[in-house]
């Protein structure tokens, strides 16, 4: 059975400061964004993946998009109770930049930007579910980790069947995309520092462990070998030649009227 925001106790406790309770609302917006904004990319390429006869896909997408209005949902209620509004484009202009990037290409490219953004999200849920786990997002987080997993899951199955099939051309240019979303998170991490800080959320090991779940991903799908950015320093230049596949690193085991998240 699914969980619905009702199954919440929205009278517990935030546990957090008001400043944390401003920086989580700053720090949830690419997440909150990103909920939204997958309901409406499945929309669309829904009607793609019935063109190709792709039952099984189209059955998931239907499921997909029921799990982000849920999750959608539950996270608006959220800022009712944190008496903050989301940040805007103009004060994380990269938000735009990579839900663009989300929104181009066919139905592959559709499927491995949700992947890149659902081990983002993954993280991202994992850290306040053991960090606040007794706390009212901790346990949303909880919940909403259990649908992250699901989607990971049929995400990797697609692409570990459509990938291999695909010209060197093909799969550089889904290589060059992971690359430029994984800085667009950077850049965005840049800007969220001193809200990464009041919650001790430290958010450059953030996206170093972010890193290592691409990368092992990008070989599971037959992608890559797993090599970076190319600004990004490493000893192994990025290529398309496949490697001895490596473990995946594991998380730690891990409206009325309201405040703008900018004030």
């Amino acid at each position: 059975m699914q969980w619905t925001s009702r199954d919440l106790d929205w009278g517990q406790a935030l546990r957090m400061t008001q400043r944390q309770n401003q920086a989580l609302a700053r720090m949830l917006t690419p997440v909150y964004l990103g909920e939204q904004t997958a309901m409406a990319g499945a929309a669309n390429i829904l009607p793609q993946m019935m063109e190709a006869g792709e039952s099984t896909a189209q059955i998931y997408l239907a499921s997909f998009i029921m799990d982000e209005a849920r999750h959608f949902e539950a996270l608006t209620r959220l800022y009712r109770k944190l008496e903050y509004h989301p940040l805007g484009l103009r004060e994380l202009p990269e938000m735009l930049r990579y839900h663009h990037r989300l929104r181009t290409g066919d139905r592959v490219d559709w499927v491995w930007g949700i992947l890149i953004s659902d081990l983002f999200a993954k993280l991202f849920y994992q850290w306040f579910a053991d960090a606040q786990s007794e706390g009212l997002f901790g346990r949303m987080s909880a919940k909403i980790l259990v649908d992250e997993s699901r989607h990971q899951a049929f995400a990797e199955h697609y692409l570990r069947r459509n990938v291999p099939k695909m010209e060197v051309a093909r799969r550089q240019a889904l290589v060059e995309m992971r690359d430029e979303l994984f800085r667009i998170m950077r850049a965005m991490e840049d800007r969220l520092r001193a809200d990464c800080e009041a919650l001790n959320f430290d958010g450059n090991a953030f996206l170093n462990r972010l890193w290592g779940e691409l990368e092992y991903f990008s070989k599971r799908i037959g992608l890559t070998n797993g090599g970076p950015p190319t600004d990004r320093p490493s000893e192994e230049p990025p290529g398309l030649e496949p490697q001895e596949e490596t473990k995946a690193p594991q998380p730690r085991s891990a409206v009325p009227r309201t405040k703008s998240s900018g004030e």
